[in-house]
C-alpha cells in the first residue's frame, strides 16, 4: 500500500471508513472508477497482481475477473493473464486463438488449453472472446501504449483427472537443442531415445485406475528413476551452453525451453510422490511451487510488454500458509511474496449467500457477516496487512461455516486480513453456467 495507514479503532469503523461499494450487475464503464481507485492505491511497482477466487465456480466472482482484467488491460498496462486452469504445454493454443493466429475454434483451442471441468464454464468462454475481439481491433484504434493480450496457464499440466507425462515438457526441450545444434548429432538421437525409451506410453503415467491402486503408479520405477537423472543432466546442459543456445535461438526460446525442463522435473516429483503415497500437502506444496515458478516466468516474460493479471483459488494466491481443516501447505502466493515482494500485490475474495452453492447466511460477527451487513451488493476493501487495524478484534474474529454442496468453497479468517492486499466481498453469487452439477456433500465436508 501507498503511504501510511490510517487507525481504526473496530472493524466496523474499517469497514465503514475504507471500504468501495461496487456493483457488476450494471455496465461495465459503472466499475471503473472504483478498479482504478484500488490500482491506484496499490502503487506502480506491482508486477504481478493476483486474485483469488472463494470458490471454484462463482458465476459472480468469475463476472468481476473478467471485468477487471478488460480494465487492467485497457487502461493500466496489463499484457497477460494467466489462469489456474490450465496446463503450460497445451496453453498455446488458446494463445494463438486470442491473438487470432489460428483458425480453429473456440471448442477446439479450449479442449486443448483449459484445465478438466473449467473449459465449459461460460464466463471463461467470455473471457477469451473479449480478448480475441480486444487484440482484433488494436490495429483500428491505433493506441500507441496498448499491446496485444497474452493468453497463458501456470498450474500443473494434466491429462484428463491424472497429472500429465512428463513426456511433453522433455519434448520441448529435446526439440529446442536439437533446433539450436548447426549439425546433427549422434549423441543427441541417443539421449531422444534413451529417453523416450524410459518414458514408454503417456497412458502409463496418466493412469486413472492407480487413485484406487497406488501400487499403479509409475513414479517410483527404475524407469522413472532414471529419466529423473536425465531430465537433471538436460538442465545442467541447458545452463551450461546458455550464451551459446541464446546465441542461436534467442533469449526467449531459451527460457521457455528452460521453463519445460523445470516444468519436466516438478511433474516427476510429484509422480514420485503419488507412488509413496503421499498425504495432500506434499502434493499441494509441489503444485504450488510449481504455480510460482511458472507465474515467475510469465512476469519475466511480459516485463518488456507490460503487467500480469492471475486469477486462481484464493488458497493458492494468498501470502500466507494455507491451513486447511485437513492439512496445510505453502502456497503459490507465499512463494510469489519471497520472489517478487511489494511486486506481488492479491485480491481475495469472500461471499455473503449462495444458494446455488450451498452456502447459508453467516454467522454472526464472522468477516463475511461484517462485510455484507452493508446495501451494496459488493464491497472492496483494503487490508492494508492489518496495518492499523485493531489486532484482539481481528484475531477473535469466528470463521463461518462451510458449503454444503461446493467442496471448495473456502471461508475468510483473521488471516485473510494479511493474507491478501485486498478483499472483494459480495453479497450473494450464482453457479457458474456451464459448470458441472453440485451435489449435497457429506457433512463432515460442510464444517
Amino acid at each position: 500500500m501507498v503511504g501510511s495507514s490510517p487507525q481504526r479503532a473496530t472493524l466496523d469503523d474499517w469497514i465503514a471508513q475504507d471500504a468501495i461499494p461496487f456493483s457488476i450487475t450494471g455496465s461495465p464503464e459503472s466499475t471503473h472508477a472504483q478498479f482504478d481507485r484500488v490500482i491506484a492505491a496499490m502503487g506502480d511497482g506491482v508486477e504481478l497482481l493476483g486474485f483469488g477466487e472463494a470458490l471454484h465456480g462463482g458465476e459472480e466472482i468469475l463476472m468481476l475477473r473478467n471485468r477487471l482484467f478488460q480494465r487492467l488491460a485497457e487502461e493500466h498496462g496489463y499484457s497477460a493473464i494467466a489462469l489456474e486452469g490450465c496446463s503450460m504445454p497445451g496453453v498455446s493454443v488458446l494463445d494463438d486463438y486470442v491473438a487470432g493466429r489460428d483458425s480453429i475454434s473456440y471448442e477446439a483451442a479450449a479442449n486443448s488449453g483449459f484445465g478438466q471441468g473449467f473449459r465449459e464454464l461460460a464466463a471463461n468462454r467470455e473471457l477469451v472472446e473479449w480478448m480475441r475481439r480486444y487484440n482484433a481491433d488494436l490495429p483500428r484504434r491505433g493506441d500507441s501504449h496498448r499491446v496485444q493480450i497474452r493468453f497463458y496457464g501456470f498450474d500443473i499440466p494434466t491429462a484428463g483427472y491424472c497429472i500429465a507425462s512428463p513426456s511433453r515438457a522433455l519434448h520441448v526441450v529435446l526439440d529446442y537443442i536439437s533446433s539450436s545444434d548447426t549439425a546433427s548429432s549422434d549423441k543427441g538421437e541417443d539421449r531422444r531415445r534413451r529417453i523416450e525409451e524410459l518414458l514408454g506410453p503417456d497412458s502409463d503415467w496418466e493412469n486413472p485406475a492407480a487413485y484406487a491402486d497406488p501400487t499403479k503408479w509409475v513414479g517410483l520405477s527404475p524407469h522413472a528413476a532414471a529419466l529423473r537423472i536425465e531430465t537433471e543432466d538436460l538442465i545442467s546442459e541447458l545452463r551450461t551452453r546458455r550464451p551459446e543456445l541464446v546465441a542461436r535461438s534467442d533469449e526467449e526460446r531459451y527460457l521457455e525451453a528452460m521453463q519445460h525442463a523445470f516444468l519436466a522435473r516438478q511433474l516427476l516429483n510429484y509422480h514420485a510422490a503419488l507412488a509413496r503415497k503421499s498425504d495432500a500437502a506434499v502434493l499441494l506444496g509441489i503444485r504450488d511451487a510449481l504455480m510460482a515458478d511458472n507465474l515467475a516466468y510469465i512476469v519475466n516474460r511480459e516485463r518488456p510488454r507490460g503487467k500480469v493479471f492471475a486469477f486462481a483459488h484464493n488458497s493458492h494466491l494468498q501470502r500466507g500458509k494455507a491451513i486447511l481443516p485437513w492439512y496445510s501447505f505453502w502456497p503459490a502466493g507465499s512463494h510469489l511474496r519471497e520472489i517478487f515482494g511489494k511486486r506481488y500485490a492479491v485480491i481475495g475474495s469472500g461471499v455473503g449467500v449462495s444458494d446455488e452453492n450451498g452456502i447459508g447466511v453467516p454467522e454472526s460477527g464472522t468477516l463475511e457477516a461484517r462485510l455484507t451487513s452493508r446495501a451494496e451488493p459488493a464491497l472492496l476493501v483494503p487490508t492494508r496487512e492489518g496495518d492499523g487495524l485493531p489486532v484482539a478484534e481481528i484475531a477473535a474474529l469466528p470463521t463461518r461455516s462451510g458449503s454444503t454442496m461446493n467442496p471448495s468453497y473456502m471461508a475468510l479468517s483473521p488471516q485473510s486480513i494479511t493474507n491478501f492486499d485486498w478483499l472483494a466481498v459480495l453479497h450473494s453469487t450464482g453457479y457458474s453456467r456451464g459448470g458441472p452439477p453440485l451435489q449435497k456433500l457429506p457433512e463432515s465436508r460442510t464444517a
